[in-house]
């Protein structure tokens, strides 16, 4: 087996580097840029012990005080480590193993992969909508094309109110549960011929839809449930893979099995319109109403029913995906529905008289309501973030690599108190208000009535300070409070001292302090499974960011149209660093076609590209030759690259406007994976593409 050690070594060059492992010492080689490798042609024994060692002139001058443990997940293996040295300390930040690679070329690996929901994918034989068995499809065309990743978003169960609004990926009922929309039931083998035919009548029907028609499809996917439960259910439950899978997952399975049974027999999943006897959670009723001995078992028992085969068909997919060398990525979201079994659980860890959003932006100018509630860090903390701990292993059962949705979030999170309506009005949390007399003593005029009271009762935004919920007497400049009217009808010396306020608090006061934050809580999240940690870090960046990230080997996100160097409309993908993920667009913006042609900076001659499949191609080429470890794009450009196979309304394939609360998620790719696996021409061309660049 040849296993490859590559790390980044930070120190002045000159000097040798040195593997040491079981008593011996491998040489290693570097590439002038700080990167070491060296490529091992034996078996290393699990949990073996090993570490850096620097030589000068033949003498070890600076043995590397931590050891790493070795662990390999599969027969092909790249460890990537790092040692930062400064002065005489040398620290051994967490490595990051990816699995499932060629490590032959002794180079710094580089993946190309396809981002796409599951709900989006079609086949021939699906019902609707995307399927956990369809990732196996898509897995024979990434194979077919050299990519190595296929990144999805969440695939929590977001069934809340049954209808399209239950679309949103990001609103999810339970942070462990999978969807059941996602579920092939034809694989589930129960059907007679009579239901076989009366099924694939179905499906045809669903699948001429455009894009996904969610409430049909729910409808449909439950009336078939239902059957096959009552038919199979009780022999199920009965088998050792079952009763193992409820042992293992039991700790969330039965209280979300009692809430779903709950949320439809109210026909709401608010817990206050429970009664009184069930509003409030108790382990206790959980633990009788799963009891086989409940009248209530052949109820709540569905919801595990289903969850046994969700999750047997998930792992099912990424086994298949990681036997043919890919890697399947997740994506973890920022928060949890506001009427989900988790905070039905431990409302205590929550701030529910709030919800997560986003400051303003080019893409919301009012900024964003996510309607989630906030996390009450102080609460988390207190378990050892064991809630957090035990989902991200959780997720490690389905998922090689991860995206952790808003990284900011855990450095600080946009709150905004439930009474008000707009994003504008939100702050960050956590955070360190101003007093009344410090605002002063920095040259404004202070009034709580004039400047933290809108004198306008329709317009709550109106204000230049928000007071604090919890803090009175203290409060967060507004955040563009340059932009109201309140500011424009200030005397000059007001209008610079505000100037400088908004500045100070919003771009300086809170660095180490949001770093604090952060470390309190990141480091036991990242190191709780052995996924690779990919970072949505984008936003407003508090300049501590990229050392936490550096620290922690969290690969952060790297979009053309989003640079992170101020003052640049458009990033140059040759600048990107390693440790990075590359994308032309992402699930929250339109695609490279409409971005081209609509919103793109002009050309010299005043008008903006035409997204040709060449210019498409080159767009593409450019982020597959950058640096960055992996390179995704989604599937929508990856078609935008061939004239034929191109959607003809390039318009229909975005998937989320994020200043709409009400978008409807719903994007299906206009071709089925089948077809695609047989545009020869096509496959070849990605093909090409990838392998030129050396991914």
């Amino acid at each position: 087996m040849k296993t490859q050690f590559q790390i980044e070594y930070n120190t002045n060059w000159g000097q040798e580097l040195k593997l040491h492992i079981d008593g011996q010492d491998y040489p290693m080689d570097n590439d002038g840029n700080g990167h070491w490798f060296t490529i091992l042609n034996r078996n290393i024994p699990e949990g073996a012990e090993y570490r850096y060692m620097v030589y000068e002139n033949g003498v070890c001058t600076r043995p590397e005080e931590r050891h790493h443990i070795f662990h390999t997940p599969s027969d092909s293996t790249v460890i990537y480590d790092r040692w930062a040295v400064s002065g005489a300390d040398a620290i051994s930040q967490r490595p990051v193993t990816i699995p499932f690679v060629n490590t032959q070329s002794g180079k710094f690996w580089h993946g190309a992969g396809t981002a796409v929901p599951v709900f989006s994918l079609r086949s021939e034989r699906g019902m609707g909508i995307g399927e956990f068995t369809d990732l196996k499809l898509l897995a024979d065309w990434a194979e077919k094309t050299h990519q190595s990743i296929i990144q999805i978003l969440p695939v929590n169960d977001t069934t809340i109110t049954r209808t399209w609004k239950d679309s949103y990926p990001y609103n999810s009922n339970s942070a462990f549960a999978l969807n059941p929309i996602y579920l092939n039931l034809e694989e589930l083998g129960l059907m007679s011929a009579s239901d076989l035919r009366s099924y694939r009548r179905t499906c045809y029907l669903l699948n001429k839809e455009d894009g996904v028609n969610y409430e049909k499809v729910l409808r449909a996917k439950r009336h078939w449930l239902r059957i096959f439960y009552f038919k199979d259910g009780e022999r199920c439950m009965q088998t050792p893979e079952f009763q193992e899978f409820l042992q293992r997952e039991g700790y969330w399975l039965r209280s979300y099995a009692v809430w779903c049974y709950y949320r439809d027999r109210f026909r709401t999943a608010d817990c206050s319109q429970w009664g009184a006897t069930n509003r409030n959670y108790s382990q206790q009723k959980v633990d009788k109403i799963c009891s086989p001995e409940s009248s209530t078992y052949i109820k709540v028992s569905y919801y595990m029913y289903i969850q046994f085969h969700l999750d047997r068909q998930l792992r099912q997919a990424k086994e298949y995906l990681n036997s043919r060398g890919i890697l399947l990525k997740g994506d973890i979201p920022i928060g949890i529905g506001r009427h989900s079994v988790d905070a039905w659980m431990d409302p205590d860890l929550f701030n529910m008289d709030c919800q997560a959003g986003a400051p303003p932006d080019d893409f919301a100018r009012d900024g964003q309501r996510w309607g989630f509630p906030t996390y009450n860090w102080q609460k988390m903390a207190q378990t050892g973030y064991r809630w957090f701990i035990d989902r991200f292993r959780h997720m490690a059962r389905h998922f090689d690599a991860y995206r952790i949705d808003h990284l900011l979030g855990f450095f600080r999170i946009w709150e905004i108190p439930l009474k008000y309506n707009s994003g504008l009005m939100g702050h960050f949390n956590p955070s360190m208000p101003m007093s009344a007399e410090e605002i002063r003593s920095m040259g404004f005029s202070f009034d709580h009535n004039a400047h933290a009271v809108s004198a306008d009762p329709a317009d709550q935004t109106q204000v230049l300070f928000i007071e604090d919920e919890k803090q009175k007497g203290y409060y967060h400049p507004r955040i563009t409070g340059y932009e109201t009217t309140v500011f424009e009808s200030l005397e000059q010396t007001d209008k610079d001292a505000f100037m400088r306020i908004h500045e100070e608090f919003y771009y300086r006061r809170h660095e180490q302090f949001w770093k604090d934050s952060a470390m309190q809580k990141l480091p036991a999240l990242v190191t709780a499974s052995d996924m690779v940690v990919c970072a949505e870090d984008l936003g407003m960046i508090p300049q501590c960011v990229p050392g936490v990230m550096d620290d922690l080997r969290m690969l952060g996100l790297e979009i053309q149209r989003m640079p992170k160097a101020f003052g640049v409309q458009v990033g140059d993908p040759a600048t990107y660093p390693y440790m990075s993920v590359c994308t032309a667009s992402s699930h929250d913006m339109s695609g490279i076609r409409c971005w081209l042609e609509q919103e793109s900076p002009v050309m010299a001659d005043g008008k903006r590209p035409e997204a040709t499949p060449k210019r498409c191609r080159r767009l593409l080429l450019e982020h597959l030759a950058s640096p960055s470890m992996l390179a995704i794009f989604p599937i929508q450009d990856w078609l935008a690259t061939d004239g034929k196979l191109r959607h003809p309304r390039p318009e229909e394939e975005r998937i989320n406007v994020p200043a709409d609360p009400d978008n409807y998620w719903h994007y299906r790719m206009h071709l089925t994976l089948e077809q695609l696996l047989s545009e020869e021409e096509f496959n070849a061309s990605v093909r090409r593409m990838i392998e030129e660049c050396g991914r």
